[in-house]
Protein backbone atom coordinates (compact mmCIF):
# COMPACT_ATOMS: atom_id res chain seq x y z
CA UNK A 1 0.00 0.00 0.00
CA UNK A 2 1.28 3.24 -0.52
CA UNK A 3 -1.06 5.07 2.14
CA UNK A 4 -2.35 7.43 -0.67
CA UNK A 5 -5.98 7.86 -0.06
CA UNK A 6 -8.51 7.04 -2.72
CA UNK A 7 -10.58 9.86 -3.53
CA UNK A 8 -14.59 9.79 -2.77
CA UNK A 9 -16.53 10.93 -5.62
CA UNK A 10 -18.60 13.62 -4.48
CA UNK A 11 -21.85 14.56 -3.45
CA UNK A 12 -23.50 17.56 -5.43
CA UNK A 13 -24.28 19.85 -2.44
CA UNK A 14 -27.53 19.37 -0.78
CA UNK A 15 -29.61 22.52 -1.78
CA UNK A 16 -33.65 23.63 -1.22
CA UNK A 17 -34.15 23.14 -4.69
CA UNK A 18 -33.52 19.20 -4.25
CA UNK A 19 -35.64 19.33 -0.99
CA UNK A 20 -38.13 20.91 -3.07
CA UNK A 21 -38.06 17.95 -5.37
CA UNK A 22 -38.14 15.42 -2.92
CA UNK A 23 -41.51 16.35 -1.29
CA UNK A 24 -42.77 17.07 -4.61
CA UNK A 25 -41.99 13.13 -5.18
CA UNK A 26 -43.13 12.09 -2.03
CA UNK A 27 -46.33 13.71 -2.56
CA UNK A 28 -46.03 16.10 0.07
CA UNK A 29 -46.97 19.67 -0.25
CA UNK A 30 -45.54 22.35 1.90
CA UNK A 31 -47.76 25.39 4.05
CA UNK A 32 -45.23 27.37 3.77
CA UNK A 33 -41.25 27.82 2.83
CA UNK A 34 -39.26 29.96 4.16
CA UNK A 35 -35.88 30.91 2.93
CA UNK A 36 -33.34 33.37 5.56
CA UNK A 37 -29.53 33.77 5.82
CA UNK A 38 -28.77 30.53 3.44
CA UNK A 39 -31.40 28.63 6.17
CA UNK A 40 -34.62 26.89 4.51
CA UNK A 41 -37.94 25.91 6.09
CA UNK A 42 -40.72 23.78 5.41
CA UNK A 43 -44.07 23.78 7.21
CA UNK A 44 -46.22 21.01 6.32
CA UNK A 45 -49.64 19.31 7.85
CA UNK A 46 -49.43 15.72 7.84
CA UNK A 47 -51.44 12.53 9.34
CA UNK A 48 -50.33 9.39 10.79
CA UNK A 49 -52.48 6.33 10.24
CA UNK A 50 -54.02 7.41 13.65
CA UNK A 51 -53.05 11.02 14.95
CA UNK A 52 -53.94 13.66 12.16
CA UNK A 53 -52.94 17.35 11.76
CA UNK A 54 -49.54 16.87 12.68
CA UNK A 55 -47.26 19.96 12.38
CA UNK A 56 -43.70 19.54 11.41
CA UNK A 57 -41.28 21.66 10.15
CA UNK A 58 -38.27 20.62 7.92
CA UNK A 59 -34.99 22.79 8.83
CA UNK A 60 -32.12 22.54 5.71
CA UNK A 61 -28.42 24.39 7.19
CA UNK A 62 -26.91 22.94 3.73
CA UNK A 63 -23.36 22.93 5.42
CA UNK A 64 -24.59 21.53 8.88
CA UNK A 65 -27.81 19.25 8.96
CA UNK A 66 -31.22 18.76 7.92
CA UNK A 67 -33.68 19.12 10.79
CA UNK A 68 -37.16 17.45 11.08
CA UNK A 69 -39.22 18.97 13.79
CA UNK A 70 -42.61 17.66 15.26
CA UNK A 71 -44.92 19.80 17.01
CA UNK A 72 -45.49 17.30 19.07
CA UNK A 73 -47.99 18.59 21.48
CA UNK A 74 -49.00 22.32 23.09
CA UNK A 75 -47.09 24.04 25.76
CA UNK A 76 -47.27 21.89 29.12
CA UNK A 77 -48.73 22.79 32.11
CA UNK A 78 -47.68 20.06 34.57
CA UNK A 79 -44.76 21.30 36.18
CA UNK A 80 -42.92 19.53 33.85
CA UNK A 81 -40.73 17.12 35.52
CA UNK A 82 -43.65 14.19 35.14
CA UNK A 83 -43.45 14.80 31.29
CA UNK A 84 -39.21 15.22 30.96
CA UNK A 85 -39.11 11.45 32.67
CA UNK A 86 -41.41 10.40 30.06
CA UNK A 87 -39.20 11.86 27.17
CA UNK A 88 -36.41 11.32 28.34
CA UNK A 89 -38.03 7.17 28.53
CA UNK A 90 -38.91 7.60 25.17
CA UNK A 91 -35.65 8.86 23.91
CA UNK A 92 -33.60 5.59 25.18
CA UNK A 93 -37.00 3.01 23.55
CA UNK A 94 -37.10 4.79 19.98
CA UNK A 95 -33.84 5.25 18.09
CA UNK A 96 -33.30 7.64 15.69
CA UNK A 97 -35.41 10.43 17.20
CA UNK A 98 -35.22 12.77 20.40
CA UNK A 99 -38.64 14.60 22.05
CA UNK A 100 -37.39 17.63 24.06
CA UNK A 101 -38.83 20.75 24.85
CA UNK A 102 -39.02 24.03 22.68
CA UNK A 103 -36.78 26.86 24.17
CA UNK A 104 -39.31 29.50 23.75
CA UNK A 105 -42.53 28.07 24.89
CA UNK A 106 -41.92 25.01 26.39
CA UNK A 107 -43.75 22.69 23.80
CA UNK A 108 -42.68 19.38 23.31
CA UNK A 109 -41.04 18.37 20.41
CA UNK A 110 -39.91 15.61 18.24
CA UNK A 111 -36.98 15.74 16.20
CA UNK A 112 -34.65 13.51 14.13
CA UNK A 113 -31.58 15.03 12.84
CA UNK A 114 -29.96 13.87 9.23
CA UNK A 115 -26.33 14.46 7.85
CA UNK A 116 -26.79 16.63 4.43
CA UNK A 117 -23.65 14.22 2.94
CA UNK A 118 -26.21 11.31 3.07
CA UNK A 119 -29.43 12.52 2.58
CA UNK A 120 -31.77 11.55 -0.37
CA UNK A 121 -35.56 11.66 -1.12
CA UNK A 122 -35.79 8.17 0.56
CA UNK A 123 -33.65 9.23 3.66
CA UNK A 124 -35.74 12.32 4.31
CA UNK A 125 -39.25 10.13 3.64
CA UNK A 126 -37.98 7.28 5.89
CA UNK A 127 -37.58 9.72 8.95
CA UNK A 128 -40.76 11.60 8.50
CA UNK A 129 -42.75 8.31 8.10
CA UNK A 130 -40.91 7.14 11.20
CA UNK A 131 -41.89 10.65 12.81
CA UNK A 132 -45.66 9.83 12.42
CA UNK A 133 -45.34 6.27 13.28
CA UNK A 134 -44.12 7.28 16.87
CA UNK A 135 -47.11 9.74 17.03
CA UNK A 136 -48.98 7.05 15.82
CA UNK A 137 -47.79 4.73 18.17
CA UNK A 138 -47.81 7.04 21.28
CA UNK A 139 -50.87 8.57 20.82
CA UNK A 140 -52.78 6.79 23.94
CA UNK A 141 -49.91 7.91 26.12
CA UNK A 142 -50.12 11.96 24.98
CA UNK A 143 -53.81 12.14 24.84
CA UNK A 144 -53.33 14.27 27.63
CA UNK A 145 -51.32 16.81 26.44
CA UNK A 146 -53.33 16.89 23.12
CA UNK A 147 -56.83 17.34 24.11
CA UNK A 148 -58.43 18.91 27.07
CA UNK A 149 -59.29 16.26 29.82
CA UNK A 150 -57.54 13.82 27.16
CA UNK A 151 -60.67 12.73 25.77
CA UNK A 152 -59.85 12.00 22.08
CA UNK A 153 -62.09 13.47 19.62
CA UNK A 154 -64.10 11.24 16.67
CA UNK A 155 -61.90 11.00 14.08
CA UNK A 156 -63.52 8.03 12.55
CA UNK A 157 -64.43 9.66 9.33
CA UNK A 158 -61.22 11.31 9.11
CA UNK A 159 -58.75 9.83 5.95
CA UNK A 160 -55.07 9.73 6.10
CA UNK A 161 -53.97 12.88 3.89
CA UNK A 162 -50.47 11.15 3.19
CA UNK A 163 -51.06 7.63 3.11
CA UNK A 164 -48.21 6.73 0.22
CA UNK A 165 -45.92 8.15 3.13
CA UNK A 166 -46.45 5.23 5.41
CA UNK A 167 -46.93 3.04 1.99
CA UNK A 168 -43.44 3.44 0.98
CA UNK A 169 -41.38 3.28 3.82
CA UNK A 170 -43.95 0.18 5.89
CA UNK A 171 -41.26 -2.33 5.72
CA UNK A 172 -38.37 -0.19 6.79
CA UNK A 173 -40.62 1.46 10.06
CA UNK A 174 -41.11 -2.98 11.14
CA UNK A 175 -43.60 -2.61 14.46
CA UNK A 176 -44.28 0.84 13.83
CA UNK A 177 -45.95 0.83 11.09
CA UNK A 178 -48.47 -1.02 12.23
CA UNK A 179 -52.16 1.45 13.01
CA UNK A 180 -52.77 -0.09 15.96
CA UNK A 181 -49.43 -0.42 17.15
CA UNK A 182 -48.71 -0.18 20.66
CA UNK A 183 -45.37 0.46 22.65
CA UNK A 184 -42.50 -1.46 21.40
CA UNK A 185 -41.22 -3.74 24.21
CA UNK A 186 -37.63 -5.03 24.03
Amino acid sequence: MSGRTVPRPSRPQLDARRVDEWLRELDLQPQDRVERDGVTSWDLLLDGLRRFDIAVTIILAPDTALLVWVHYAPALSDGFRKSYRQFLRWNDEYPFIKFALSAEDERPVLTTELAPETLDRDRLGLALARLLAVCDTLLDESAHWLWLGGRRPDQSDRVCRNPALQARYAAQLGELAQPSAGRLEG
